[in-house]
């Protein structure tokens, strides 16, 4: 379940399940039962500013502190979702600090910064093992997402930004695997890659970054 009422999005999983990320907010491996989007102003976001301890409090003070939570200056009503059999993603994406991995470009883009932020939902159950293996999996779609988006940077084209998180949920298991030859592993990617590719396109379209076909 979604619950979006500005500045938070709170996605409620289905049962306490093991989450693993690398969000600002409980990263790691954790037991949760929501994670959560906060959106913040580019504005806020200086290179001084206290996100973690921030975000804790603020947490804290609306009684989620137990979520995986992250950060967003994308405008959460642009946050998109898709489902495939056994799989859910919900991203908010955000292209305006996009990065080429390896070429250190810097970023490129003076608004819209927002970030992209994932959230993955799994069915089947998944030991540490295989919640690693999705992760690598959800960082695979996403990057083909931004790929395909025609997203520019100096370096060419953008594979990322240079704050994206990943939140990947799902419950307590004894599964290894979960790569591209599972059905866990292609139901993650064909949901993560249509999630991000939507939120992408329309932040193109928003922003007037030209595709590279234009």
């Amino acid at each position: 379940m979604i619950a979006l009422a500005r500045p938070w999005m709170v996605l409620t999983l289905p049962a306490e399940m093991r989450v693993l990320s690398f969000a600002p907010h409980r990263p790691g491996f954790a037991r949760a039962r929501r994670i959560v989007w906060r959106e913040v102003r580019d504005a806020d976001l200086t290179e001084d500013f206290d996100a973690q301890g921030w975000l804790a409090g603020a947490l804290a003070a609306e009684g989620i502190a137990d979520a995986v939570a992250m950060l967003t200056s994308r405008r959460l009503d642009a946050a998109r979702e898709a489902r495939e059999d056994g799989a859910f993603a919900l991203a908010t994406v955000g292209l305006g600090n996009a990065e080429r991995i390896g070429a250190g470009s810097g970023p490129a883009a003076p608004r819209g910064w927002g970030t992209i932020n994932i959230a993955v939902v799994l069915e089947a159950g998944l030991s540490e093992a295989g919640l690693v293996e999705a992760l690598s999996l959800a960082a695979a779609a996403r990057t083909r997402a931004v790929m395909e988006s025609g997203r520019m940077v100096e370096a060419g084209v953008a594979t990322g930004t240079g704050t994206d998180c990943i939140a990947v949920a799902a419950p307590f298991g004894e599964e290894d695997h979960c790569g591209l030859h599972t059905e866990t592993g292609r139901a993650l990617g064909r949901a993560v890659f249509a999630a991000v590719a939507a939120g992408a396109a329309e932040w193109m379209e928003e922003f007037g970054h030209a595709p590279l076909s234009a």
